[in-house]
């Protein structure tokens, strides 16, 4: 981005089109993936299991069951909070409270994305 303003900032966020909103929903690997792979981010996947390192869900490890590009936010399994007429609902977390624990890897996107940083011929 340009701008220092940060209204345009919100702006370009909020009317992104959608193959760069996908980016913009990434998340730190930890410390060991990021030693492994070479990589410090990934955009996060449905599947891909991860920490919860601030908020009220802190400490939580869980698999995403949900990315919703429209509002920027991820479903983790265990973040659920219990409504006044009894039923669980998943609480919406944003993707830089969270650190990726373990990827899935079965995307031929991100096995490429791997071997380049990486240089390895096949990833496991």
């Amino acid at each position: 981005m340009k701008s220092k303003k940060p209204r345009t900032q919100r702006k370009r966020i909020y009317t992104a089109p959608k193959h760069r909103q996908r980016k913009l929903i990434s998340a730190a690997l930890t410390p060991d993936l990021k030693a492994k792979y070479g990589i410090r981010s990934m955009p996060i996947r449905k599947e891909d299991e991860v920490v919860v390192i601030t908020g009220s869900f802190s400490g939580l490890e869980g698999k995403v069951e949900k990315v919703d590009t429209e509002n920027y936010r991820i479903q983790v399994e265990g973040a659920s909070v219990e409504k006044a007429d009894g039923t669980t609902i998943f609480q919406p977390i944003h993707p830089s409270n969270v650190m990726i624990g373990k990827l899935k890897l079965d995307d031929k996107r991100r096995k490429e994305i791997i071997k380049r940083k990486t240089g390895a011929a096949e990833v496991d």
